[in-house]
């Protein structure tokens, strides 16, 4: 079994042309394979002027976490500029580059790469994947407390054992289940993350006769701020919307079941038939029993 060299625990960052840096490596063992997770190097740096890395490729997924400063990463064509506390991977076999933009600190970097089929899955969860290989606002302290861990023990190690293979393994899990809870608590705050539940939250509770102020509880926002969002998203109201839910509802039970009027018109959390013949003709400019008596017809090959 392969291991790395000790550090010695001083930390000692040598100097190359573009950057202050410190590397680590690891070579993993069966137990580690078992896994399908195990780290594969690891590092931290500090950027010098006119820093750059790249264009080049890379065998494994490598995490890295911006703790100082911005850079500008190119990926698929893409240009993306990224800032303290936000994280990006670089995907195996994928050409990429980036290099320090101006900014009121020192690029500061460290970084953590991963091998194993289960990395790319926990990618995906935490929000990352080729196309969008980075998170912003990611580096909370759990993950930055969880990354440093993971890092240093990676430097702490002498020689390959299955106690340290079992711990590396309970590390990566941990930072990433770490790397997830603020990729939640980050999509929270945007609305294509929100407003997908509250469409599923409508399209399950609409015929219960749920309310706008019930859905924007349900997203935690005022209904001024739901409304507005909803309808830049949705490209209508939120009423719009679970008006149409309701009626597409009323449409097919009117077609395909013997339910009658009262019947429909309670299931779909109107007061009474009434209502819900007014808002029925409202919506189709025909009326509940017009639709029964055409599909009737039209069962019948008339």
């Amino acid at each position: 079994m392969i291991w790395k060299q000790r550090r010695g625990g001083a930390r000692l960052l040598q100097e190359y042309d573009y950057e202050s840096a410190e590397f680590f490596y690891y070579t993993p063992g069966d137990l580690d394979r078992q896994g399908l997770l195990w780290p594969v190097r690891a590092g931290r740096s500090q950027a010098k002027p006119n820093y750059k890395v790249g264009p080049k490729r890379i065998e494994c997924y490598s995490l890295h976490f911006i703790h100082d400063g911005a850079l500008r990463l190119d990926h698929g064509g893409q240009r993306t500029d990224l800032r303290k506390e936000d994280v990006f991977c670089l995907f195996p076999g994928d050409t990429y580059h980036y290099r320090m933009l101006p900014s009121d600190a020192p690029l500061r970097l460290s970084w953590l790469a991963l091998g194993g089929d289960r990395v790319k899955p926990l990618l995906e969860l935490a929000g990352m994947n080729r196309d969008k290989p980075y998170g912003r606002k990611l580096l909370t302290d759990r993950v930055t407390e969880s990354a440093e861990r993971t890092i240093q023990t990676l430097a702490d190690i002498e020689r390959w054992s299955p106690p340290t293979a079992l711990e590396l393994q309970g590390l990566v899990c941990g930072l990433f289940a770490d790397l997830l809870a603020a990729a939640e608590s980050s999509s929270a705050s945007e609305p294509a993350g929100w407003i997908d539940e509250c469409l599923e939250y409508m399209e399950l509770h609409a015929t219960e006769g749920i309310s706008v102020q019930q859905v924007a509880a349900f997203a935690g926002v005022h209904r001024s701020y739901f409304t507005q969002v909803f309808t830049g998203q949705t490209g209508m109201s939120p009423m719009k919307y679970l008006q149409g839910v309701r009626m597409e509802k009323a449409s097919r039970l009117l077609r395909e079941t013997n339910a009658t009027i009262t019947e429909i018109a309670l299931s779909l959390g109107y007061p009474n038939p009434h209502a819900f013949t007014r808002a029925f003709k409202g919506y189709y400019s025909c009326s509940p029993q017009a639709v029964r008596t055409a599909g009737n017809l039209q069962n019948k090959g008339i």
